[in-house]
């Protein structure tokens, strides 16, 4: 798009009170996975498996902390907000937060392992809402970055935001999500612990969040 990329280190290098943050996170993590198969009658099969979820919810802190919403008027704001919002609705639709038919079944809670749960799951006649939170937070992250890099592109003008169509590190969670699969039913929830492409969802959401945190559009 005709800008020179300059990757800043101090962007993507821990500072001690960043570590010592994430020793805190990943030990309360893990104190969670134990209460959870102490208490109850789950096995841990693949703790491959159990560290997928934490891999998203780390991530999705860990850019959030380091990319702020730049300052902008009202009208930016919202535009930014929209677009926000409508990527995370798509994200939801092609990774299977939500899907339009369902088996009327109505609501509960799944008690999955932290980070895969406690999910929300609902099916009526026409709708059914999976709501892992590591999904959720995850989505909710990736639309907050495209936000951030809205707000960036409007400050170029029509110019920039006609270049974020052309934006990979926005496009790509949303085409390789579509390739990769996810679940979104009830009964693929109760199959998430052999849901082997959750490891390449994993690399893509990863890269994904890097390459906004980096931002190339600019």
């Amino acid at each position: 798009m005709g800008a020179s990329v300059s990757l800043s280190p101090s962007r993507f290098q821990p500072t001690r009170k960043t570590l010592l943050y994430a020793a805190l996170l990943l030990n309360g993590e893990l104190a969670a996975v134990l209460f959870y198969f102490a208490v109850s009658s789950s096995v841990p099969t693949d703790p491959v498996i159990l560290a997928y979820p934490f891999v998203w919810i780390n991530a999705s802190i860990w850019a959030v902390s380091r990319v702020d919403l730049p300052d902008a008027s009202r009208r930016q704001r919202l535009l930014a907000l929209g677009v926000g919002l409508a990527y995370f609705l798509l994200l939801g639709g092609v990774g299977g937060i939500y899907m339009f038919h369902g088996a009327g079944l109505g609501a509960r809670i799944s008690w999955l392992s932290p980070g895969w749960g406690p999910a929300f799951v609902y099916s009526g006649a026409s709708l059914t809402v999976s709501l892992l939170p590591f999904k959720v937070v995850g989505y909710a992250t990736l639309a907050y970055l495209v936000a951030a890099t809205v707000l960036d592109a409007a400050k170029t003008g029509v110019a920039g935001l006609l270049g974020l169509l052309a934006c990979v590190s926005c496009t790509w969670p949303i085409a390789a999500t579509v390739f990769t699969g996810a679940f979104g039913s009830a009964s693929a929830l109760a199959a998430a612990a052999q849901n082997e492409p959750y490891g390449l969802s994993t690399v893509v959401f990863v890269s994904s969040v890097l390459l906004l945190v980096w931002r190339p559009t600019r």
